[in-house]
């Protein structure tokens, strides 16, 4: 698609977002005016040339009974968007859920202003732009897109995956030249902490270190790629980087005492830390991280000090610096719509990454980084987004294989691997725990408040041992 309008001279603003929309399409009558409202009103204020939103988990995690949802939402975003100045409109949906070897539950949106002198799409079939596409101003492709050539869009390799159980990560990319500059744009979705019993044993986790694993095979695939070549690239999607969760505990439990709360079959239910007075200040189980001071504990600027995943891989992804509180895991409840859920310490898994190559075409002292809809519900995850200047007239780099990177990538590879039995490993992971070291023990009986309220480990107790209804655990001190 091209234009011949506006100055090809100057920088072109660019805003690039990525948001997990899961909550969105589960719960529409709710969540889907809101979040609308608030990336529309970001899109204004922020006024850019060229748009670029990043959605994981189309459809959302219950995707066989809500991707109908997902139409919906490409209507009402492009009528709003219709009302400003974009006229060049691609998007791909991947909603093919019965696909069990291609779906990734990515959608990739791109929006381009009148004011744009050129704008081209890659074709990754034929290797080239695609001049044929010009005159075409608006295109979507949903459902299956495996044919669709103007992206390229993969799963991670299934021995990838936990337990060898194909869920819906991988990565789609597209590429782009915007007033003669070409760039890739590459939506990611990782891989989540299972069990927070797991993540607190060490660090880096078995959790950190496949989704390192899948960012390292991703980098290397597109070094690799000779017949597209290379050029400099924008990673954004839902990295599910966790803080250091083993490194939080320890600094949130100074002299407090821990005490595993665990049934008769099961290992570690879940580990209570207790002050001097018995109260609980901490409680830590498979899917539970609920703090005392949960709602402000994990928005001060101490947590930031254990968000470590990217740095190993400093040398391939860069970021600009994070001013804004970590962007999972908030309450999908729009009544409560600056508060953690407290099911996982709460972490800047949202991120937007960028090959160091860029610098060299965007204004580095020109940009934002920033989330948005931090007073409003947006579902579990908060958008973020990242606004830059990009440079003109720039062109696209050569195929080229850098030999020097794919051997610093097949190194770190090597040393997260150890000896290749990473996903043995994580098969074994769910039901971790961290290690006994008992002192003390008691039973326990655990009440629901209702009915309706499962107890934790209540499928896991032997025979019949209840009491008014409740159910015996194993408290031990460790």
């Amino acid at each position: 698609m091209e234009t011949k309008k506006g100055n090809s001279d100057s920088d072109t603003k660019i805003l690039l977002v990525t948001a997990n929309v899961g909550s969105l399409f589960e719960d529409p009558q709710r969540l889907l005016t809101i979040w609308l409202e608030e990336f529309i009103g970001n899109v204004t204020k922020i006024n850019p040339r060229f748009l670029a939103l990043h959605l994981q988990e189309v459809g959302g995690k219950t995707y066989e009974n809500s991707m109908g949802n997902v139409q919906e939402f490409i209507r009402r975003l492009c009528e709003a968007m219709a009302k400003t100045e974009f006229i060049f409109v691609r998007i791909y949906m991947d909603e093919d859920f019965k696909s069990a070897e291609h779906f990734t539950a990515l959608g990739n949106i791109y929006f381009g202003h009148k004011d744009i002198s050129t704008l081209r799409i890659w074709n990754f079939l034929t290797h080239c732009w695609d001049d044929n596409q010009l005159d075409n101003e608006k295109q979507i492709f949903c459902g299956n897109i495996e044919t669709v050539p103007t992206k390229e869009k993969a799963k991670f390799p299934q021995h990838f995956f936990p337990e060898c159980k194909w869920s819906r990560k991988g990565f789609m990319r597209t590429r782009w030249e915007i007033n003669g500059t070409a760039i890739d744009l590459v939506n990611i979705h990782l891989f989540h902490d299972a069990s927070n019993l797991a993540a607190c044993e060490d660090f880096p986790s078995v959790y950190c270190k496949t989704r390192r694993r899948a960012l390292i095979h991703t980098i290397e695939r597109f070094h690799l790629d000779d017949k597209n070549g290379s050029v400099p690239f924008f990673l954004f999607g839902d990295f599910n980087f966790r803080c250091d969760t083993a490194g939080v505990v320890k600094e949130l439990t100074t002299n407090l005492t821990a005490h595993r709360l665990q049934s008769i079959k099961n290992e570690s239910t879940k580990i209570n830390y207790r002050n001097t007075d018995g109260n609980n200040i901490l409680t830590v189980g498979k899917k539970e991280f609920s703090h005392a001071d949960h709602q402000l504990k994990f928005k001060e600027l101490w947590l930031k000090e254990f968000d470590k995943e990217l740095a190993p891989l400093a040398e391939f992804l860069v970021e600009y610096p994070i001013n804004f509180i970590p962007s999972y895991p908030f309450e999908e409840d729009p009544e409560m719509p600056t508060d953690y859920m407290s099911t996982r310490c709460p972490s800047w898994c949202d991120r937007i990454l960028m090959s160091p190559q860029v610098k060299d075409i965007i204004d580095t002292d020109d940009w934002q980084y920033d989330m948005i809809g931090e007073s409003v519900c947006m579902g579990d995850h908060k958008p973020i987004y990242l606004t830059v200047r990009l440079k003109p007239n720039k062109g696209s780099t050569k195929p080229t294989c850098l030999v020097e990177t794919l051997d610093s990538l097949k190194t770190l590879m090597n040393q997260t691997l150890v000896d290749d039995s990473l996903w043995r490993e994580q098969s074994n992971v769910d039901d971790a725990g961290i290690p006994p070291s008992p002192t003390s023990s008691r039973y326990v009986v655990v009440k629901a408040i209702s009915s309706s309220i499962n107890v934790p480990g209540e499928e896991n107790c032997v025979d019949n041992l209840e009491t008014e209804n409740g159910v015996l655990l194993k408290e031990t001190t460790v």
